[in-house]
């Protein structure tokens, strides 16, 4: 029944793929002015691609059919790849990272929840035995260094016997002090009690006095406690509060993730069944039809040297095996159109000649007027077309998805799959792509027969001596180019050659270079969208990005590059990021949060930790090396600079001189030229003072530089109840966290945290039957801490302004906002020139 319902999910899916492909390529013809239409139209193609995004990544992730996971996975890098260029396009055309598209989501009628970028399971699934290894050798390394140590809460001191019998002995004293205290009171109670009973004994004698009592006190709490139970399902009606048992994990919820693990283990069986069957059907084909291949091979050869023969006096030349072979002329044509070609390649040719000669004669004189009417009229276009006109960059995924889908038309969008019922591989598409294999196999060793049987007879008909090819020169030249490259090749040589990954991988641990990345998911990140985006927009107000939108952002450019290989070698490439923001807002935990939903190495290269290490410039050379070489072998890696700032320092204070802060800054921008596209390293700083850095030098390093900020109210809302949940306490009508968010305006997500770990003690959590939390408890915690004040944020915001994308930013606004005036200035002057 699954099986069914996510094969119905992936033609549905196939279906808005192929309709969005068709309007792409319509609009993308048409050429564009404005700059609004433009953006609309990429934010609506860049929403439409995340959808059918989550659509795929769920589909391969639950179908067990291993050739169509094959194709899936295919469009699925396809669709991650497109989103980065549009939003690649997006950036390029605002200039600015954080786009808003509250207006287009209301139209298409989705909620902001769904423009989320899935990260796809697969990343750490298919990685999952090699990052599991990883973590073993890492951790038996730490602790054969003495560097894993467990985080011990309480310090356990030996005492001597004496010390422990007074401790023993004061601890049964103050029980036995409890218990007669209790029995004291027991004691006392029962006397009061009894003074009562002489007092108002004549009173309490009525039995229907004390029932009429007892039922008043009865029907009074009754009522108390429907009142509250009714108030309480009112408001989950309304839904002002979740239902009961909401955060608790259902057993609905118990059972999907025991189907997925089953789900799994089939995939892999079915997997493992699939690689199997692609060598033994191989075989069984080469056993039963390779020898009629071979002569159905050779007689079509045959037929095309005698047809060649007759119709041009010769017999043909047989190509290279460098040039095909015999598939060149033969890929998908049958002999006799062969012979076609060759006919119409002959007339071809004497036509050209003929055209060649008149044309030669008529356009010696024109040819200089029309090349120089050419270059002005290609200036002067070229000049309107980037005034006016936009266009968008040539994609490299669009082939690759258009490829995929005519794939699911042709194989899978009308294919009966009654019989095929558990979803294993189907056999027959396994010997049509085996029977090519064996047919190019097969192939080779046929043009190594024909080419012989072909010069046997040249030399028996014609009488011909083959010419011997002309390779002399082309070997002086390739030997002369090896020389070069290995000339070449001396300048970057191995430092390292005759040592094994694993030894390096073993330093660079010791060193302290290579470490443990913590468990935190891009989700631990908790935050909410920006809500009104768009509006201040259209005020001319830049808004401060919100939570998720940096969210967003890491996992276009750090998790999807990192986690696929196709993706980071066609995309948009993005060798390092920059996060920039105020202590405490999460710039390590995004580090930390993108290693761990890739399977990335992580390498702390930060000023502090390198200090003392590999000293002197031979020294830097080789730690560079072997950082890198390591990140290469062992890929994807994340390469992390903490405290970035103090390697591009404008002045470096007197107290940091020792530790050589600026080692790296020559070496920084030489590191990511040599980053290729297929090495998936990315470098990441964090910084809190951007300010303290060289503008220029630190721009030229990162490539993309992201303001992480100070949560607005809606994140603080969040995140103060998500946290309070997830450290055990309760959320009641007694706390009120709407004042919470309210009051700790400015305070960032670190401090949050720190403050609801302080509250709630493991004291705290069990006094919260009778004691329900409050906001006051809190705050009296926060009452030590600084915010994040507003002019803080306004230094950020305005040193992020001086940056490359920020300056552009400003001038598009500037320049857009003249050019405006502009128009209305001549549109007013012409009205007045027809009124006088």
């Amino acid at each position: 029944m699954s099986n069914l319902m996510y094969n119905n999910m992936w033609h549905q899916t196939q279906e808005a793929l192929n309709s969005l492909l068709d309007k792409e390529s319509q609009k993308m013809t048409e050429p564009q002015k404005n700059k609004v239409l433009v953006f609309q139209m990429l934010a609506t193609f860049y929403i439409k691609y995340v959808q059918i995004f989550r659509n795929m990544e769920n589909v391969y992730d639950q179908i067990v059919h291993p050739q169509k996971r094959m194709l899936i996975r295919k469009i699925l890098d396809g669709v991650m790849g497109r989103i980065l260029e549009l939003k690649n396009e997006m950036v390029e055309l605002e200039m600015t990272e954080f786009h808003y598209f509250d207006d287009i989501l209301q139209d298409m009628k989705l909620s902001p929840q769904q423009l989320d970028v899935p990260i796809p399971r697969y990343f750490l699934k298919e990685r999952l035995e090699v990052i599991k290894g990883r973590e073993k050798t890492l951790a038996r390394i730490l602790d054969e260094c003495g560097l894993n140590l467990p985080d011990v809460k309480y310090a356990v001191k030996s005492i001597a016997l004496e010390e422990a019998v007074k401790m023993i002995q004061i601890a049964e004293r103050a029980r036995q002090g409890r218990l007669r205290a209790m029995f004291m009171k027991q004691i006392f109670l029962q006397e009061c009690r009894a003074r009562e009973m002489k007092l108002l004994g004549h009173k309490l004698s009525d039995t229907t006095l004390a029932a009429l009592q007892i039922q008043k006190v009865w029907r009074g709490f009754y009522q108390c406690k429907k009142t509250v139970k009714e108030r309480e399902e009112e408001m989950v009606f309304l839904g002002m509060k979740p239902p009961p048992l909401f955060n608790e994990v259902s057993d609905a919820i118990v059972q999907s993730e025991q189907v997925s693990n089953l789900r799994d283990e089939l995939q892999l069986k079915h997997e493992q069944k699939y690689q199997e069957a692609l060598v033994s059907i191989k075989e069984d084909l080469r056993l039963l039809e390779g020898a009629d291949i071979k002569e159905h091979l050779q007689d079509q050869i045959r037929q095309w040297f005698i047809e060649c023969r007759n119709l041009t006096g010769t017999f043909p030349e047989y190509p290279n095996e460098e040039e095909g072979g015999s598939a060149v002329i033969f890929s998908n044509k049958t002999p006799e159109q062969v012979i076609e070609d060759i006919i119409a390649a002959q007339e071809e040719e004497e036509k050209s000649k003929k055209k060649k000669k008149k044309e030669e004669k008529e356009n010696k004189g024109k040819k200089v007027k029309k090349e120089k009417e050419r270059k002005t009229v290609t200036k002067e276009k070229a000049a309107k077309e980037e005034d006016e006109e936009w266009k968008m960059s040539p994609s490299l995924f669009l082939q690759l998805m258009e490829e995929g889908n005519s794939l699911y038309k042709d194989m899978w969008m009308n294919k009966d799959e009654s019989w095929n019922f558990p979803q294993d591989y189907d056999p027959e598409l396994v010997k049509e792509e085996k029977r090519k294999e064996l047919e190019m196999e097969i192939r080779v060793q046929v043009d190594e027969l024909m080419r012989q049987e072909l010069k046997n007879l040249k030399l028996a008909v014609n009488r011909e001596i083959e010419p011997q090819p002309r390779l002399k020169k082309g070997k002086k030249q390739n030997k002369g180019r090896k020389g070069r490259r290995g000339k070449r090749g001396k300048k970057d040589k191995d430092l390292t050659a005759d040592r094994t990954i694993e030894s390096l991988y073993q330093e660079l641990v010791e060193e302290g270079l290579l470490i443990q990345a913590l468990k935190v998911k891009l989700s631990d990140y908790i935050g909410e969208y920006s809500y009104l985006g768009t509006t201040l927009r259209q005020v001319a107000i830049e808004p401060m990005p919100s939570l998720l939108d940096v969210r967003q952002l890491i996992t276009l450019y750090g998790i999807l590059p990192l986690g696929s290989a196709e993706v980071h070698e066609r995309a948009p490439l993005v060798k390092s990021l920059l996060l920039a923001g105020p202590p405490g807002v999460g710039k390590k935990m995004l580090v930390h949060a993108i290693c761990t939903e890739t399977g990335a190495n992580l390498f702390n290269l930060s000023s502090s930790n390198i200090a003392g290490k590999y000293p002197g410039k031979t020294g830097l050379q080789m730690m560079i090396h072997l950082v890198f070489k390591v990140a290469r072998q062992l890929q994807p890696s994340v390469v992390w600079i903490q405290d970035t700032e103090k390697t591009f320092y404008k002045k470096v204070p007197q107290a940091e001189k020792r530790n050589e802060p600026k080692r790296l800054k020559k070496y920084l921008p030489k590191l990511l030229k040599l980053l290729r596209p297929d090495d998936r390293i990315l470098i990441v700083g964090t910084t809190h003072r951007p300010f303290d850095a060289e503008l220029q030098s630190f721009c030229r390093v990162y490539q993309k530089i992201i303001l992480v900020p100070r949560p607005d109210y809606a994140s603080r809302y969040v995140l103060w109840k998500q946290i309070i949940l997830r450290n055990g306490g309760e959320v009641t009508n007694a706390l009120n966290i709407s004042c919470l968010s309210k009051v700790t305006d400015g305070f960032t997500q670190g401090q949050i945290v720190h403050v609801i770990k302080e509250v709630l003690t493991e004291r705290r959590i069990r006094q919260q039957a009778h004691k329900p939390l409050t906001a006051i408890e809190f705050i009296t915690m926060m009452t030590n801490m600084n915010p994040v004040y507003r002019e803080e944020e306004e230094s950020f915001k305005n040193w992020y302004a001086k940056t490359p994308l920020g300056r552009k930013r400003v001038l598009s606004l500037t320049v857009g906002g003249g050019k405006e005036k502009e128009k209305d200035k001549g549109k007013k002057g012409k009205k007045g020139k027809k009124k006088k």
